[in-house]
Parts: structure tokens; sequence; C-alpha cells
């Protein structure tokens, strides 16, 4: 069976009609891409109508024709192959010598063409016909099938890492990440249609961390680029740190696909807040304001309108009330990463700033969520018309269209072992069950069915309400290399220390180690600190040490511009809180004072969230740190993970008992009593000195704290 993927086309009948012969065609496989792929030429950008490709048949390279006039299309097929041959030899993989590992045959197909103009052979021109003979009279020869997929969907430069790896000692780590990198040659066939699909209207695309959301929407953005150039485009996201990423990663594309550098004035990558002055300060709500009128809020002035933690979600909210006029579209597309940390208003702000095809594409993972609310379904998001039906609904998916809504299930980031490990603690699986609870789960997915969608399967038990289940990852959804290069045992690993001091002196020393001894990069390694509040305090004595050592370091957002996370030069190991690590990834992860993940009188959901973010950043190893009984339990709780063969194996929650998971019960403790005490106290210090900044502060936290004293004082 032939896997439809169809990208953004100015031939939509034939199109429609090439796509609905191959359905008929139940005995053949591979790919058929519609409007893709895009070949960079001297003279430009070349769109490629449709091409099939098949571990037989080679490339078959699609001229499609929607009217009656032929044209000149002998000259067509010559030098589309020619220039498709070109692009295919640039790849070591798929060339011996001189000769290409795959063969290229151009086909025009012209619906509309006469019995007496169709040709079988030579210049092949074709209608549904007599498309099946030509087709078929196509020698059958072995191909270089997966290798000429990820040249196709140019994805294998995009996952390689930003510096040459050198290395000198045989399957060190340096050796064994770089395996890994080049092992993630090409996007799986749901990814390739998330990149290349565009709905005329909302798409989402959910998964875990690591199925390659930021990929897919940079590359989708390259991609409706070089199709239409004409189009404004606006990428957005969350977090600042991303900004770099995006644009490397969206510049590495669109020059592999079309030879040219991006035109940024048509496709921008903005901010979602935005200010005054350069395009660089340019965003998303600050654009709104502009074009509805209304006004404009900066940080300071939000803060004196706003409830703290709740600023931006207030400043959207408010220009959406006071926008009274239909606004003049500013995009023909915009693309949103990591969703799950917008409220609904600024995904109707983007709403609002789309002409009338409504091109959104969102993109989030719900455990990668922060704070402690979660998107809405779309309807609730969008609101209604004016006869109340829904502004946007999802409809189920229909056979050769493009999916509205994607859910990745397959993971290229972590392994099974690290994923479910990351589930395990932030769900609260084996997490002991407190007095007067009937279970230690901390949340759940709100359909169970979403256990399915993400990549497990039931390995025993039923996923229902009440009934005992074990869930484990499968092969497809977690493929075995991400694995295999390395120990289970050294894959992940656990340690408490009897002290920081201890904690601190172990961290500098490994990462001395991995750049002296394992070939490893200073940008193969990130140090997290999961509370963005202490982070500059919290990894100085380390970083000290490092400095000492002669190992160059930087605090992400704090030595470098906010849209930075690793430093320009890859000379510098990044140290960050978890704010500003999320989206960011790297071969080694340290995770230090991981024992404020175990429990919290604020938001236990929060925290585990963060510790759940924290370890996914890992591609390969990641060492979680931490001091005291609370990382005593946590390496406990972690050692019931790896007793379960890092399986998940826990009693479904009813739904009753779903009503309660978010909810913390504050413990007495005098000794945690004492130790908020010291935090509030150090929060209000670092804020008057101005060490702490709005977005680095959880804002749910924030916000209940404010609930609670203002309770508190009436």
């Amino acid at each position: 069976m032939i896997t439809t993927i169809r990208g953004t086309t100015r031939k939509p009948v034939a199109s429609q009609r090439l796509a609905d012969f191959f359905a008929t065609r139940q005995d053949l496989t591979g790919t058929l891409y519609l409007g893709y792929p895009v070949v960079g030429t001297p003279e430009g950008a070349y769109p490629i109508d449709a091409i099939w490709i098949n571990d037989a048949k080679g490339i078959i390279l699609f001229n499609l024709i929607e009217g009656r006039d032929l044209g000149d299309y002998v000259e067509w097929q010559d030098d589309s192959a020619n220039k498709l041959e070109a692009k295919l030899r640039n790849h070591r993989s798929l060339m011996k010598g001189r000769n290409l590992l795959i063969s290229v045959t151009p086909v025009t197909f012209a619906p509309l063409a006469l019995a007496h103009e169709l040709a079988i052979e030579g210049p092949i021109l074709a209608n549904e016909s007599n498309l099946a003979v030509c087709i078929d009279s196509i020698p059958d020869d072995e191909q270089a099938y997966e290798e000429a997929v990820a040249v196709i969907q140019s994805i294998s430069t995009i996952r390689k890492g930003i510096k040459k790896r050198v290395i000198t000692t045989e399957n060190s780590r340096g050796a064994r990440l770089k395996q890994l990198e080049d092992s993630i040659a090409n996007l799986d066939n749901l990814q390739g249609r998330a990149v290349i699909e565009t709905v005329n209207g909302i798409q989402r695309i959910r998964g875990l961390a690591g199925s390659g959301k930021t990929i897919i929407l940079a590359l989708k953005a390259a991609y409706l680029h070089a199709q239409h150039p004409e189009w404004k485009i606006a990428v957005t996201f969350h977090t600042r740190a991303l900004k770099g990423q995006f644009r490397r990663l969206i510049n590495t594309f669109f020059i592999e696909q079309t030879n040219e550098e991006p035109d940024w004035k048509q496709l921008q990558i903005l901010n979602s807040w935005g200010a005054p002055g350069s395009a660089e300060r340019n965003g998303i709500y600050y654009s709104y304001c502009q074009q509805a009128g209304t006004q404009y809020f900066d940080l300071t002035g939000a803060r004196e309108q706003f409830a703290q933690g709740s600023e931006f979600q207030g400043v959207c909210e408010r220009a959406l009330a006071e926008s009274t006029t239909p606004l003049d579209p500013l995009y023909d597309a915009i693309l949103v990463d990591e969703a799950q940390d917008f409220s609904p208003a600024f995904l109707k702000i983007c709403y609002e700033l789309l002409n009338k095809n409504k091109r959104l594409v969102y993109a989030y993972d719900e455990l990668q969520n922060l704070g402690s609310s979660s998107l809405p379904p779309p309807e609730e998001i969008f609101g209604n018309a004016a006869d109340g039906t829904p502004l946007v609904s999802f409809s189920k998916p229909i056979p050769g269209q493009p999916q509205q809504d994607i859910v990745l299930e397959k993971c290229y980031r972590n392994s099974a072992p690290v994923l479910a490990t990351a589930h395990a603690l932030g769900f609260g699986i084996y997490r002991n069950i407190p007095e007067k609870m009937t279970t230690g789960l901390i949340q759940m997915f709100d359909q169970s069915e979403l256990w399915l969608d993400v990549g497990y399967k039931v390995i025993n038990g039923k996923l229902e309400d009440g009934q005992n289940v074990k869930l484990g990852r499968t092969p497809e959804s977690s493929p075995k290399f991400l694995e295999e290069h390395s120990e289970i045992e050294d894959l992940i690993q656990f340690h408490a220390f009897g002290s920081v001091e201890e904690q601190n002196e172990w961290v500098a020393h490994s990462i001395k180690y991995n750049l002296d001894s394992e070939d490893l990069n200073p940008n193969d390694i990130i140090v997290i600190n999961p509370d963005p509040i202490s982070t500059k305090n919290a990894v100085g004595p380390i970083r000290k040490q490092l400095f000492n050592a002669g190992v160059q370091t930087h605090l992400a957002g704090v030595d470098t511009s906010p849209d930075v996370f690793f430093d320009d030069t890859g000379a510098s190991v990044a140290f960050t809180g978890i704010y500003r690590a999320k989206g960011n990834e790297a071969g080694m992860v340290y995770i230090i004072n991981a024992q404020h993940c175990y429990t919290s009188w604020g938001s236990l959901a929060r925290v585990r969230n963060q510790l759940f973010t924290a370890i996914t950043r890992s591609k390969a190893w990641v060492r979680v740190l931490g001091v005291g009984p609370n990382m005593e339990k946590l390496v406990e709780e972690f050692a019931q993970v790896k007793a379960q063969k890092f399986e998940l194996n826990f009693r479904y929650p009813t739904t009753e008992e779903r009503k309660n998971l978010n909810i913390v019960n504050r413990d007495k403790d005098e000794k945690i009593i004492r130790e908020g005490e010291k935090r509030i106290n150090h929060l209000i210090k670092d804020m008057q000195a101005g060490r702490v900044f709005l977005e680095d502060l959880p804002s749910d936290q924030v916000e209940m704290l404010r609930a609670l004293l203002a309770k508190k004082a009436d």
C-alpha cells in the first residue's frame, strides 16, 4: 500500500487524480509526495509536482498537466530529471563511484491527454488509461530506498550536530553520539506528513518530548516559504532561547531545498510578546495591538494591571476584548511551538491575525507544561460562529486527505528506558501512597487511549478505570538503536549525595572527564537546575570549579542573549534553569538539585513536570543528582522503575480518583515550613536585586501564593 503525503500544489485536479490512481493499486508500496520536493538550482527554487519513491522502481518523477495544453513536456522531463539527479548526487550515501544508487524516471501525467498522444516508451506521457502499463514497464532493480527517502525529506543535515566531531577513541561517548546522530537519518511517515501536509485551517500536532515537534515546525515553515515565497509566514514560541535554534533549522533546511537564504522579511521568527523598536523586537501580541488599535502593555505595565504569573494571559485577553473592528490580516500562515505554555487567548490572537484560510499550526506536549493548566479543545479555544457552531472542530481523518490533528508516537530523542523513567516519575507511577489517599499517582492523561497514541502498548491487564495495567514502549515508537549504544545502567543514573558540595564536585569532575577523555564537545552537555529561582546561585560553584579546570561555561539567557541557548562557538557548556532548557537537547544531561522535584508545598504536578522535562532533554545519557532524604526517596522511586524493567505497572485511577490527582495537601512538618520561609525570603531578595525575571518564574506557583496571601489577609 502506498502512503500519500500532500504538500501545497498549484495543480490540485491533476494531483487528486494521480492520488486516486495510486489508491487503486493496493499491490504497490512506497510513498507518493504531491507538491514536493523543492529542488535548489542556480536559478533558485524549483518545485516538483510529484514523485513516487519505491524500493524496486526507484523514483518516478511526475510532471502534472491540468488542461489540454501539453507544452514541451519532453524538455521538462529532461530539465526536472537533471535537477533532481544533481541534488541526489550531492549525497555520498546515494553514490557508488560515479553512479547513482537509485534510478530517476520522468513521467508526464496529463489526465486530459488524448489517446493518440499517449506514449509508454521514450518520453512517457500518460493519463489514467495507460499509467499502470507505464509503471509496470519500468524495470525492477535494487534501489537505495531508505537513503533516498532521507535525502528527499532533507532531514539528514538537520539532525546532525552543529559542530563537526573529532573522534580520538573508538567507542567513546563522542563516537557513539556521532553514530546515534547519523542513524537518525530521516523522519517516519507520520512526521513527514506533518512537515509537508498543510490544511486550509487549523492543524494541531501533539507528541512526546523528542518526537520532533520543533524540527517539524521549522521544516514546515521552510517548505511553505519555498513553495509560496509570496506568503507572509510567522513562527512563534514560548521559550525565547528557541529563537536561535529555529533560525538555524529553517536556514539549513531552506538552503538545502533551494540553494538560497530565506527571505526573513516574508518568513519571520517572532517572540510571542514583542515590543516596539527594531524588527528583532517585534512579536505576535505587539503586532496584534498595532493592527487592532488596542492598548499595548509592556511587562512593567502588565504587572500593574494583572496578577503575577498571569501577565501575558491578561494582556492577550484585554487586547481581544478591546478589539471591536475586523483586522486586516497580517499573515498567510502562523506556526506556534510550545502551545501548552500559552493561554487560549494567545492562540485566538494568532487566529485573528491570519487571512481567511486561517492556516494556524500549533504543536504541544501536555507533560512539558510547566504551569498547572492545559489547553482546552479547539472548539473552546476559538469560539463559535454567529450561528452558534464552532469556528474550529477537528474532523476524523479522511484517507488521502491532510490530517488536522496529528499525534506523533515515535520518539527520536529519548531511549525507551529514559522516556519510561520520565513518565514514571512525572506521573508518580511508583510514588509511595500518601496517607489518606488510594493512589500515589500525581497526574494522568484525560483519556486512557492517549497512552497508546504516544507509543505505549498494554503488556497485560486493562487500560480501564480501577483495573491493573502494565504499559511498555514499543520498538516502533522507541527505536532500539536509541538505547543499544550503551548499557542501560549508563543511559540513566540517579545519585543522592550527602551535601551540595559533594554533588557539585561530582558534576564538575564528570564534565571535565567527558571533555578530556570521552570525545564530547562542550555543546554536547547541558546542566539543568529544575528550580529556576535559585539557578544562578546554584550553578555558580560548579561553574567556578570548571573555570579553574580550564572549561568555559555560560548561563543561558544571562551570559548570552535571551534568544540564544548554546554558545555560538560551540566551546562552552550550557548551564540553565528548566524554563530555558525547554526545546533544547544534548547528548549528556546533568540535572542537579533534583530533590526539589520529589515533593512541593506549592504544586507537586509542576515540580514533577519540571523533572520530566529535564530528563527528556537527553539524546543519550542523563544523570539525575540531588542531596538529602528527598533525593534518596527519588532514588528509591527510580529503583522501582528499574525493577519493573522500565515498564509502567499501576492501577488505573477511577473517575473519582482522577478528580483529586492534582490536589496537593500541604505537609505540616515544621522543617518543610522553615524551608518554605527561607525560599520566600530568597525569592524576595532576588526580585529586589533584579536577579530573577518574570519569564523565569513558575506562574502557577506565584499565583497560588498570591491567592493564599490574599485569603489570609481577609
